[in-house]
């Protein structure tokens, strides 16, 4: 017995040491954080973003078979447009109880790590990802962590992950008419730590490039921030876009809504703003938000689309193109939404089948030039790859708009009437260097400083 005492106690020791060596590495390599904290994250913005525009694609509606495998014939056509990032909305199965329409929302999740039947499979899925990236195309999926459906595979085993009146009844979202969708409590971190496997699924398993992120704003920024970092470190340079407007929402996500900006654009058509609410605006977005806030510009999305109207019917038939032009100048990354390159004049239903209906693209050779124009010219670059952004004064500040962007000898000047009346006006500040009409009406820059542009009239000029 006495012989065996030294080895035993060796073994012991080394035991320790081991264990004691294992449990080190672990804190320093793979230390498991709390989901809970706030922690400092320094987010990196993608490279690939800094001259990209995004396109939305209602895969239900995009094509008569609502499929994957039918929208991935369109991808030639949408590179042939110089589209850069598609965005899928969401992929997954819809609940089925307390279901709204014949075939639901796409934002009541039946379950995150499944694919929705109605479009297809997985290996669809995986296909059509592979397919944009061969033509250089990026691919993110919209993702609604703030609420599920009513059958969610969770509800069965984690009825505590979702929040309850006082009576213990699960709710709807607050302040909504989800009635087809639960909320989901993130004061859970059982929750949170599921709800980022589930997004860490898709990137390991069909490559997908990011998240747009639905009412992200309803979710704590300390859970986004966990997840931003989680997704970072199993796929650098991926793109996270929030339906979220506000400055504290860029800690995790490279951009945002410009939510305001299509608010003024609708009451400038409306006739009940003007022109100066335009110059208004920028300038307070250029004190709320830093630099590196991309915001996203829009004229129309699938909410839009759906509960407002088409921008046809919102702005009017002759202000759709000016307002267009805009998005693409200003800054920001411009959003095509599904069927805009048709155009699309009809509310698209939203719980139900109701084909986008392709076959004339009258505004494809439009949104293809705007898309070449943003790439060509690095003036309109997004964040800091871009140049400034500087109002120019005229004699009519009420109805036209006049801008230039430039960075190092690249120069894009912008006229607009955002008017019913033809206008003539003069510049106020001088315009320096040479260049040519890109698009929209033809205008000579001349010594007299005399210009006319006609009602909801544009002029877009890029320096030689």
């Amino acid at each position: 017995m006495k012989k065996l005492i030294l080895p035993v106690i060796s073994i012991l020791i080394l035991a320790i040491i081991v264990s004691g060596s294992l449990s080190s590495c672990k804190n320093q390599s793979g230390k498991t954080e709390n989901l809970m904290d706030s922690i400092a994250y320094k987010k990196s913005m993608p490279e690939w973003v800094k001259s990209a525009n995004i396109y939305e694609v209602n895969t239900r509606q995009y094509t008569p078979e609502g499929t994957f495998a039918a929208f991935q014939k369109q991808l030639p056509r949408l590179k042939e447009m110089g589209v850069d990032i598609i965005w899928m909305m969401p992929i997954n199965p819809i609940g089925v109880k307390n279901r709204k329409g014949s075939l639901g929302s796409y934002y009541s999740i039946k379950d995150y790590t499944a694919i929705n039947p109605e479009f297809g499979t997985e290996v669809d899925f995986k296909n059509l990802v592979s397919e944009a990236h061969k033509l250089g195309m990026h691919v993110i999926i919209d993702w609604v962590a703030n609420h599920t459906s009513w059958d969610n595979v969770w509800m069965k085993d984690h009825s505590d992950w979702y929040t309850k009146d006082s009576l213990g009844n699960i709710i709807i979202p607050a302040g909504t008419d989800w009635h087809d969708t639960a909320d989901l409590n993130y004061d859970k971190p059982e929750l949170r730590k599921a709800m980022i496997d589930a997004m860490s699924y898709w990137v390991k398993n069909t490559d997908i490039d990011g998240f747009r992120c639905d009412v992200a704003g309803m979710i704590p920024i300390s859970f986004w921030i966990h997840a931003r970092k989680a997704i970072d470190e199993l796929k650098p340079n991926c793109f996270f876009l929030a339906e979220a407007g506000e400055p504290i929402i860029h800690n995790a996500f490279d951009m945002t809504y410009d939510w305001p900006l299509k608010d003024t654009i609708n009451a400038i058509a409306k006739g009940k703003m003007n022109v100066t609410s335009l110059v208004k605006h920028f300038a307070d977005e250029n004190k709320k938000f830093k630099s590196e806030d991309l915001r996203m510009q829009f004229i129309t999305n699938h909410d839009l689309n759906t509960w407002d109207g088409s921008e046809y019917e919102r702005l009017g038939e002759k202000a759709v193109d000016a307002f267009n032009v805009l998005i693409y100048t200003v800054p920001g990354m411009p959003l095509t939404y599904s069927g805009q390159e048709e155009p699309l004049k009809k509310r698209l239903k939203f719980f139900d089948k109701d084909t986008v209906g392709f076959g004339k693209f009258e505004r494809k050779e439009l949104l293809s030039k705007l898309n070449q124009l943003k790439k060509d010219n690095k003036a309109l670059w997004n964040l800091n790859y871009g140049g400034d952004f500087v109002i120019l004064k005229n004699t009519d500040p009420e109805s036209i708009l006049t801008f230039i962007r430039q960075k190092d000898e690249n120069k894009v000047l912008c006229l607009f009437n955002f008017s019913e009346k033809e206008q003539t006006f003069k510049m106020n500040d001088e315009i320096s260097g040479n260049f040519n009409n890109y698009l929209g009406e033809k205008i000579t820059l001349n010594k007299e400083n005399n210009y006319k542009l006609k009602p909801w009239g544009y002029s877009v000029l890029v320096s030689k």
